[in-house]
């Protein structure tokens, strides 16, 4: 019960129209969710992107944060890129399974060894990272792979195999935009993620049912992510990441974030003068 009063009584300060330091239409709702985030324990870090618009918002968006599991999407897209190139196939057995599998054990289960050895398969950490930069993505490093992360000493403030949030909404948007991915990889690529079977109490907890989300989420000790798609009710899509560091409840602040978000950018569709919708948590 103090969880649904508490997100009631947080939409109510979403009366007003939204908007960003780079949307003047989002600036009043990006300082709202920066005082909802400061007012939390916990170090957090979000931007949201409308792909059709290019409006932004963040909060702390140029902060580098852990990726832990969030840097799945990059290896993901990087071996899609590879096979497009003729390079590899997703019939390829690598280590005794097939590329498809790893991947799809990677993304929707966020299986650890797979993604090492997809990691491994590409050429290493080095390798990924330098896709990326010849991409034109920047503020994201890989340094690791997963069992050489998990085997150091924890520190959430290592800029090793960091992103700020402004960097993976890039990341996002130029998957989703074709940059990286042609149509046929990017619809697989989106399909696995909204396949994901982790997180359940983030992103997607006070979302409409209807909501479609594609996603991956990250784990660590006293770390939580989750980064992806969220498609309002008009068909129009947000990338969305969400870092959190330290603190507690860090996933009911990231559901509350997220449905701020959703209603936010929603009624930037809504008819001039028409009320704020406001929805039951689910």
């Amino acid at each position: 019960m103090r969880y649904i009063v508490a997100f009631c009584s947080f939409l109510l300060m979403l009366a007003q129209p939204a908007l960003a330091a780079t949307s003047p239409a989002l600036q009043s709702f990006e300082q709202q969710l920066a005082e909802l985030i400061q007012s939390r324990s916990g170090d957090y870090g979000v931007a949201a992107l409308d792909l059709k618009t290019g409006e932004l918002i963040s909060v702390r968006g140029d902060e580098p944060f852990p990726m832990a599991s969030t840097v799945k999407i990059a290896v993901a897209a990087n071996y899609l890129a590879q096979v497009e190139h003729g390079r590899r196939s997703l019939d390829d057995r690598i280590s005794g399974r097939s590329a498809r599998s790893l991947i799809e054990a990677m993304m929707i289960r966020s299986d650890n060894h797979a993604t090492d050895i997809l990691m491994r398969d590409l050429g290493g950490p080095k390798t990924l990272h330098n896709w990326l930069t010849q991409q034109g993505v920047t503020g994201i490093r890989i340094d690791r792979n997963i069992a050489q992360l998990l085997r150091s000493p924890r520190d959430l403030w290592d800029v090793r195999d960091s992103s700020t949030p402004k960097a993976m909404v890039e990341l996002l948007s130029k998957i989703d935009s074709g940059k990286l991915l042609r149509p046929e990889s990017r619809s697989y690529l989106l399909n696995v993620m909204a396949r994901c079977q982790t997180g359940k109490n983030r992103m997607r907890a006070l979302l409409p049912r209807w909501a479609r989300v594609e996603h991956k989420t990250g784990t660590l000790n006293g770390y939580t992510s989750d980064v992806g798609f969220i498609t309002l009710h008009d068909g129009r899509r947000i990338a969305v990441a969400f870092f959190a560091r330290g603190g507690n409840n860090r996933p009911a602040t990231i559901a509350w974030a997220a449905r701020a978000i959703y209603d936010s950018f929603s009624r930037l569709a809504a008819p001039f003068g028409a009320p704020a919708t406001v929805y039951t948590a689910p």
